[in-house]
């Protein structure tokens, strides 16, 4: 049976309209945590209707938020590092590969708590503590890392850390694009500043390498 004249169209136009409302939610949520959704649909370029067909609430664009962060997140934990890696580097990558997709939807952590609850929070980001609790295990196994703490214990202190510089990107006061970060958790987790530094730009290296074959 032949689709009706004008349906794939109209389907492409809803899933622009929706790309972009969601686009514009990460960029005007983080400015106003409490904007309306009117004021929203006016952002976005859309009218009030189109908005609500795609989102009849705020809840349900916050969830749509919360979703795409889940699987950008959960993509980016599984670009894994060898088996064989060194730790420290294996910490540095992981966190290099985490953070723009924090930095991307940290608006969310103003929100999350409050709009999303702890359980729905904890779903999203389980899937990147149980990568970083591994690596901090073996990290700690190999002496790398300080020992005093539990590994889930160190990483979800690293976690936190990590949360606190992105609010700070939130609030203007400190930019980054992942590599100061890197260092500050390499630091955290008991890998001397020097040698921390070393590692990160290391990584950094054969990242850019590995993408420049790649296209």
């Amino acid at each position: 049976m032949s689709q009706p004249v004008g349906r794939v169209p109209q389907r492409r136009n809803a899933r622009s309209n929706r790309a972009r409302i969601l686009a514009t939610a990460r960029q005007e949520l983080g400015r106003n945590p409490d904007i309306t959704l009117e004021e929203l649909a006016r952002a976005s370029g859309v009218v009030r209707r189109t908005l609500f067909g795609h989102f009849p609430g705020r809840a349900a664009l916050l969830e749509a938020l919360a979703e795409e962060a889940a699987e950008a997140l959960e993509t980016a934990v599984a670009v894994g590092a060898p088996a064989t890696e060194p730790a420290e580097r294996a910490l540095a990558r992981f966190t290099l590969s985490i953070w723009p997709v924090g930095d991307r939807y940290r608006m969310l952590w103003a929100l999350a708590h409050r709009d999303l609850g702890t359980e729905r929070v904890d779903d999203i980001l389980t899937p990147a503590r149980v990568r970083a609790t591994a690596i901090v295990e073996y990290g700690q196994r190999d002496g790398v890392f300080h020992s005093h703490l539990p590994p889930a214990v160190l990483g979800a202190a690293l976690e936190a850390m990590t949360v606190a510089l992105l609010e700070e990107v939130n609030t203007g006061t400190f930019e980054d694009d992942g590599t100061r970060v890197a260092v500050a958790t390499l630091i955290a987790a008991g890998v001397p500043e020097k040698q921390a530094r070393v590692v990160v730009d290391e990584v950094v290296a054969t990242a850019t390498a590995e993408d420049a074959v790649d296209g």
